[in-house]
């Protein structure tokens, strides 16, 4: 039990951030990714991430670690946070859409970053919850709705950048078409449960998708109507 994530969150978010950047540095052979950003150091310091972590897990709040949210859900290890957000390199006019909401903690680092955050969730109390969570922090340019996050958000296309985090074995073809030219997508892509392809898709001028393969990841399945 980490008795300063409870006593100190400050510190402790420091601490973690410290860890974050040292593996954002090591990993970077492999991902492309070697440093972060003042921007997104600066969302990351921002939110409080033992806001958005139930009760019984606030010790653990600031562990570079997943942690469970309720109904088989959970919050992302800090690492990849980090790491999915610099991916997408989102300018501060930038309109993004996030699939699964979980508890909003993801949702409130991307809206330290951009103009407006569309977020999906597809479990009706988390999406619920969330809402609530971020409305408290006054984030006033983030709508969240409870959906199949495989279909997009279609009234609010063509979209700057999108992050799934939740694992699909396909891109969805919704969100390719709902990707703006210029625009960057990061999605987990394989089995259920299983080590999945992390995945940043880049969808240039004329509409030509180039995709790279980031790292091994673990995420909980994409929830569509179809299951």
């Amino acid at each position: 039990m980490n008795n300063d994530s409870v006593n100190d969150p400050e510190c402790a978010l420091r601490h973690l951030l410290d860890q974050v950047v040292a593996e954002i540095r090591e990993t970077g052979n492999r991902t492309g990714c070697y440093t972060l950003s003042e921007r997104v150091l600066g969302a990351l310091t921002a939110v409080p991430r033992h806001c958005f972590v139930l009760a019984d897990q606030q010790a653990w709040a600031y562990a570079d670690q997943p942690l469970p949210i309720g109904r088989g859900q959970t919050i992302s290890q800090p690492f990849i946070v980090a790491l999915m957000t610099e991916l997408l390199d989102i300018e501060p006019d930038a309109v993004v859409l996030e699939i699964g909401t979980g508890s909003g903690y993801q949702t409130a680092v991307l809206a330290r970053l951009a103009r407006q955050v569309y977020s999906i969730e597809r479990i009706p109390e988390l999406a619920t919850a969330a809402a609530h969570r971020l409305s408290q922090f006054g984030f006033t340019h983030v709508e969240i709705r409870a959906d199949d996050g495989a279909r997009g958000w279609e009234e609010h296309a063509p979209f700057d950048r999108i992050m799934v985090t939740a694992a699909a074995d396909e891109v969805p073809a919704a969100l390719m078409r709902q990707l703006k030219p210029g625009g960057r997508l990061i999605i987990p892509v394989g089995a259920p449960y299983q080590t999945q392809d992390l995945r940043l898709l880049h969808k240039d001028e004329k509409g030509v998708v180039q995709s790279c393969s980031v790292l091994p990841v673990v995420f909980v399945p994409l929830i569509r109507d179809r299951d």
